[in-house]
């Protein structure tokens, strides 16, 4: 139980498709979060990184976060129990024993090198007790003397205890000399009471196996022609009743156990899946793989009822449409953003940290000041990045003094020159040279709903109207598939050109043209070799100056 015991890590993590400022922040307020508080924050990302944000990552020297795709609760979430695999030799009697001891129906039958090799269950144990009455039944399940020896609590008088019972039936010989010479063949296991001229009788028909019931010796005379014979002589103080009945608990668990149609689960299977598929099944208990199927343990079905759920602190966002998938399934602990009021419902109340700034990192040097926590080149690096991303350089009117301020004070600390660190920054954001259309649309994408309309923005970002017309074309054709893919009613493109601080505007979908028209009412529609779009000057912030409008039209349709 030493996993359930360590310190619950928490996820700091941003929104899917993840900008700049999504992923600096992270990092920078897991720092902040490890430096100030007892526990393990661990900074995440919900997507791939864009190439501008992969070069602020590479020039400060930070790895790359991993990526989460679903934070919803998991079976290596949940407190489940590390029952050791058992062999396939164990007897059932053994297995029964064990069952009790450790209060479960199921053992998992484990190969040596820790595979799953099948699953006993007691139910497999009371038909071999109760419907089993073939007496060769203990031979076909090629029966090691050993089980045989620890069942019956006996001792062996001569013979190979790691031999095999595998041939013959179970004979019960309690009558005269003449009748257990007709009723006993070779290589029979033979059951009888301690009467000489009857074990002698036995012996002349060579049986593999003579257990001599009520005693713990024979007569040597007995032992000798049993060891010339071959054949293995076991004693028990069990009566022959006894002996009889307990006999086929020796059968080894392999002989009974299932191995076909085993129902199983990963470590990293989700309980929402798990719970659609044992619900289909009668199984009371199933065992959980690693990465390598190898065996780790066993779940019931009551270990879904409370299961400890990932816990998160979302960055950079709090609509539930950008969050990570699995969101409602999570603990979210605190939110710290700078963006409009969303979506997210929490159970209970949480730390939620929001104000009307340029840059959500901006926010989080702000914390580091609040509580006297040094900011190191690194952290500074990724914080100034981050807010140079966020209000392209300052020229975004969602850019505020204490945004500004805040990225004069970072530079100083990561000692680098604002202008050619962002202007860097941007040209490699905009080498579209090698990425495909989709890597180019999703860079940085974000969906929002308004009413009954599900609809999405992109924003793409350069320093060069070439750039931006070289993709505009093939962004427009694109525009269909993200409909369908996303189930989306209308998309929009919007092309920032940073320098000049204006931006070209691409829409698909129902109505959506009309909506950009009363949203930027005076601006011109234009076509050219590229397709149509709608010219906006001076237009660069997408949460400011596009959202508010496109929603607003939306509202008087």
């Amino acid at each position: 139980m030493e996993k359930l015991k360590r310190k619950r890590p928490v996820w700091v993590i941003g929104h899917k498709n993840p900008d700049t400022d999504s992923i600096c922040a992270a990092i920078a307020y897991a720092n902040l979060k490890n430096q100030t508080e007892d526990g393990d924050f661990i900074p995440k990302k919900a997507g791939p990184i864009n190439e501008e944000t992969r070069y602020v990552l590479d020039t400060f020297h930070v790895t790359e976060p991993e990526t989460v795709r679903n934070v919803g609760t998991q079976i290596k979430d949940m407190d489940y129990r590390r029952t050791e695999g058992v062999d396939e030799h164990l007897s059932l009697k053994k297995a029964w024993a064990l069952m009790r001891q450790l209060d479960v129906v199921t053992l998992p039958v484990v190969r040596p090198d820790g595979r799953l090799q099948g699953v006993i269950v007691n139910g497999d144990i009371a038909y071999s007790y109760m419907d089993v009455y073939d007496n060769r039944e203990l031979g076909r399940a090629r029966t090691q003397y050993k089980n045989i020896i620890e069942t019956l609590n006996g001792h062996l008088v001569c013979g190979n205890e790691h031999a095999y019972f595998n041939h013959g039936k179970v004979v019960v010989a309690s009558g005269d000399v003449k009748t257990i010479r007709s009723e006993v063949d070779g290589d029979d296991l033979v059951i009888l009471g301690n009467v000489v001229s009857r074990q002698k009788a036995v012996l002349e028909e060579i049986p593999g196996c003579m257990i001599v019931t009520g005693v713990k010796s024979v007569d040597p005379e007995v032992a000798r022609t049993a060891e010339a014979i071959d054949c293995v002589l076991i004693t028990t103080e069990y009566d022959s009743f006894t002996t009889a009945r307990l006999i086929n608990q020796s059968i080894p668990i392999r002989y009974f156990m299932t191995k076909e149609n085993l129902v199983t689960f990963d470590e990293s299977d989700y309980l929402d899946d798990v719970t659609r598929v044992i619900g289909k099944v009668r199984h009371r208990d199933f065992p959980i793989l690693d990465d390598n199927q190898k065996y780790v343990g066993m779940f019931s079905r009551r270990n879904l009822l409370n299961p400890e759920k990932k816990r998160v602190i979302l960055v950079d966002h709090n609509e539930k449409n950008q969050a990570v998938d699995g969101i409602d399934e999570a603990e979210i602990l605190e939110v710290v953003d700078h963006h409009k009021i969303g979506s997210l419902e929490t159970i209970s109340p949480i730390y939620f940290t929001n104000r009307p700034l340029g840059c959500c990192s901006t926010i989080i040097y702000r914390m580091y000041q609040e509580r006297k926590v040094k900011v190191n080149p690194q952290m500074a690096g990724l914080m100034l990045s981050a807010i140079l991303s966020d209000t392209l350089m300052f020229r975004s009117p969602t850019c505020t003094d204490t945004d500004r301020a805040a990225a004069e004070q970072l530079a100083k600390i990561a000692g680098v020159d604002i202008e050619k660190h962002a202007m860097a920054m941007f040209e490699a954001g905009s080498n579209f040279s090698s990425k495909t259309t989709a890597e180019i649309f999703y860079q940085d994408f974000k969906t929002f709903s308004q009413g009954d309309i599900d609809f999405g923005v992109s924003q793409i970002s350069a320093v060069t109207d070439k750039q931006l017309n070289g993709i505009r074309k093939s962004l427009g054709e694109y525009l269909e598939k993200v409909l369908a893919d996303r189930n989306l009613k209308q998309v929009y493109v919007l092309l920032t050109n940073i320098l000049d601080q204006s931006s070209r505007l691409i829409c698909a979908g129902q109505d959506a043209e009309e909506t950009a028209r009363n949203a930027f009412p005076g601006k011109p529609v234009l076509e050219d070799g590229n397709g149509r779009f709608i010219m906006l000057p001076g237009v660069v912030s997408r949460k400011k100056q596009v959202i508010p409008a496109l929603i607003s039209a939306m509202e008087e349709q």
